[in-house]
């Protein structure tokens, strides 16, 4: 079960971690998209995780499966209480032992739940940066969709139009980016009866707050009706910032909600494409229904064809929201907040001079 040529390192790391020549019990679990082998082992009578990061360089490099990159931030977090407790770390074998939770169902009102989570990460000191910003990447993948025609052009001109406005007014030089952890599904949040704990912190990185917050509400804050939505993410912000997140955030977040789904619509339609898949438009799955289906296990993102058909959820949601009156506010209100923002900046350069 454990590769020979890292066997060596596992049982140093169990013998450092716990004091005993071996490991009883190893169980392989399934680990999502990444390439990592993670076991459930039994040291001392206690399961713990084991976790071994087959193409381990140490290279400091934010996301990516570094080991350097993403033990640094999950210690961090880890003695925050919002990651499992760090038995060993060897950043030189890529090898990583953590308490073992036991996973329960998680609660159908996750709100009150994940928000003090999402509070506590995105206070921590500030994660590495990325090699390339956030927003350059999106650009750049959403650039490459635009340029595949992998759709007809009719069903998708207006959403790169509409694209493109957006992400020439959503602030890129902001100085309150944040510890982030960038894959918050619900595959990798542990309800342990009482508290959520994050795991797999391979994509953690420095980023804007609302990435986090967009990506856990694709899951948790949702609804049919459009009002009822966004009263939803309302009272999802307030919980978050311990007040009425007012306009400005509002908006901020509903035009970070769009930039994502179009992100993930590009990654995950360009990943299909190179498996020779297309989609078919006329049988793009509902976006709340499919998110209960990965919540629950039914679908499983290590399937090309799921894959293939969350890309088309995400575009369809982004095609049906950036067609509306809500959109058009908020990049009202926040190119408006943006030259605020420059107007304070150039009065307070002035003010020093």
């Amino acid at each position: 079960m454990i590769p020979e040529h890292k066997q060596a390192a596992v049982a140093l790391a169990i013998k450092t971690a716990f004091g005993v020549d071996q490991a009883t019990d190893i169980r392989p679990l399934t680990a999502g998209l990444t390439t990592a082998l993670v076991f459930r082992i039994v040291a001392l009578d206690q399961p713990y995780l084991l976790k071994i990061i087959m193409n381990a360089t140490g290279a400091r490099v934010p996301g990516g499966g570094d080991p350097t990159h993403q033990f640094a931030c999950l210690k961090l977090a880890a003695q925050a209480g919002i990651a499992p407790h760090v038995r060993y770390a060897s950043v030189e074998d890529g090898i990583l032992i953590t308490d073992f939770i036991e996973p329960k169902p998680l609660p159908a009102d996750m709100v009150p739940l994940i928000t003090p989570v999402l509070r506590t990460l995105h206070s921590l000191p500030k994660f590495p940066r990325p090699m390339m910003p956030w927003e350059m990447v999106v650009d750049g993948f959403v650039r490459r969709l635009e340029d595949a025609h992998i759709l007809p052009d009719h069903e998708t001109a207006e959403l790169f139009r509409q694209y493109w406005r957006l992400s020439a007014v959503y602030p890129r030089t902001d100085a309150e980016l944040v510890a982030s952890h960038n894959d918050l599904k619900p595959q990798n949040m542990l309800f342990d009866g009482s508290r959520i704990l994050l795991i797999d912190w391979e994509a953690a990185f420095l980023n804007d707050r609302y990435t986090d917050l967009a990506l856990v509400a694709n899951f948790f804050v949702k609804d049919e009706a459009d009002e009822a939505c966004e009263a939803m993410e309302k009272r999802y912000l307030h919980a978050y910032f311990g007040e009425p997140a007012g306009d400005y955030r509002n908006a901020r977040f509903y035009l970070r909600r769009q930039a994502l789904h179009i992100f993930s619509a590009a990654l995950l339609l360009m990943m299909a494409a190179k498996k020779g898949l297309r989609a078919k438009s006329h049988e793009t799955p509902d976006f709340a229904d499919f998110h209960r289906r990965l919540s629950s296990g039914e679908a499983d993102l290590a399937n090309d064809e799921t894959k293939l058909q969350y890309g088309m959820v995400h575009l369809r949601e982004a095609v049906r929201n950036v067609q509306t009156p809500r959109f058009e506010a908020a990049l009202a209100r926040v190119a408006a907040g943006q030259l605020r923002s420059l107007q304070q900046a150039l009065i307070c350069a002035g003010a020093s001079a």
